[in-house]
């Protein structure tokens, strides 16, 4: 298992080494001055110059990509323009309210999908299969910042049950019940798309498993219908879906973007729309490569987790 983890870890440098190519060319080809975003538009073309000799912006593209992810590499993610602290503590900052959005939703999406297709499974071509199925495409078919927005409506303006935005009571107590009031409508919006796709996936995990013959086995020796479902098949099931919610933790990860910004969560993508409007290069590529390494360590948890389950995976 030890070799398994340490091959995974090595195949993952390629991959971040990609991303942080990929993010500094974006960054490097979007047109604008970020000395002259700084100083404003009034400023003198000398003081612009000053600035970016003293930003480092003034070498070559390839000698300042390799001077960045030579000080990230150590830990310095440098000092963002706009908000003139580190980047990193910046970005550990809000990754705790995008961890804690995200989180939810996937936890959200993980048990109600498995169960979901689990149910569907169980009951294939049944009542209770059609009414899963037209709710998860229902689900599906719905943009989150869009079903977002109506949650806001219906729930938060015209009823008044939770709060319209933000993480916290403007006034008031920190406690956890007022972080799981505002929590529920963006976690719930964040997770409706995920918990669809996964109901579907887990289904057709389920009925590729109940098909197998230590299922009808099983069965033959007496075991409980629920029991069968449940502890058997769920099990062998799970060697496919461990995958699928690897995936879909990429997705929740991403989409949270759009809802911090609907629900003025402030999380890591909300930093990261005002430091792209504000032209904080520093913040935006530090921001993106964070999050990418994390959803690489996640994808790499998966795999542990899907070969402990089937070993085979491991060769």
């Amino acid at each position: 298992m030890g070799r398994y983890i340490l091959r995974r870890l090595i195949s993952a440098v390629p991959v971040l080494l990609g991303i942080t190519v990929i993010v500094f060319a974006i960054m490097a080809l979007i047109p604008g001055d970020p000395a002259t975003a700084i100083l404003g538009s009034y400023a003198t073309p000398e003081n612009v110059e000053k600035l970016n000799r003293d930003l480092g912006l003034d070498k070559p593209l390839v000698a300042q990509y390799f001077i960045w992810l030579g000080n990230m590499v150590q830990g310095d993610f440098g000092t963002s323009f706009s908000l003139n602290r580190p980047v990193i503590d910046e970005v550990l900052e809000r990754f705790n309210a995008t961890l804690i959005l995200a989180g939810t939703a996937f936890v959200i999406c993980s048990v109600l999908g498995i169960a979901a297709g689990v149910v569907s499974a169980a009951n294939q071509y049944g009542w209770g299969d059609k009414a899963i199925t037209f709710v998860v495409l229902l689900g599906i078919s719905i943009p989150s910042f869009f079903l977002g927005m109506m949650m806001i409506l219906y729930f938060a303006v015209n009823l008044r049950l939770f709060p319209v935005s933000g993480m916290w009571p403007i006034y008031g107590t920190r406690d956890i019940w007022a972080l799981l009031d505002h929590l529920v409508l963006p976690a719930s919006a964040l997770a409706v798309v995920a918990t669809g796709v996964i109901a579907r996936l887990s289904r057709s995990a389920m009925l590729e498993v109940l098909r197998q013959d230590f299922i009808r086995t099983a069965r033959a020796k007496g075991v409980h219908e629920r029991g069968v479902i449940w502890r058997h098949a769920l099990r062998a099931a799970m060697v496919s879906i461990i995958p699928v919610l690897g995936i879909q933790a990429g997705f929740v990860l991403s989409g949270a973007v759009y809802i911090e910004i609907v629900f003025q969560w402030p999380g890591v993508g909300r930093m990261l729309v005002d430091a792209i409007l504000k032209r904080d290069i520093l913040l935006v590529q530090g921001g993106v490569v964070f999050v990418a390494a994390c959803y690489v360590m996640f994808n790499i948890l998966v795999d542990v987790a899907q070969s402990l389950l089937d070993p085979r995976i491991k060769t």
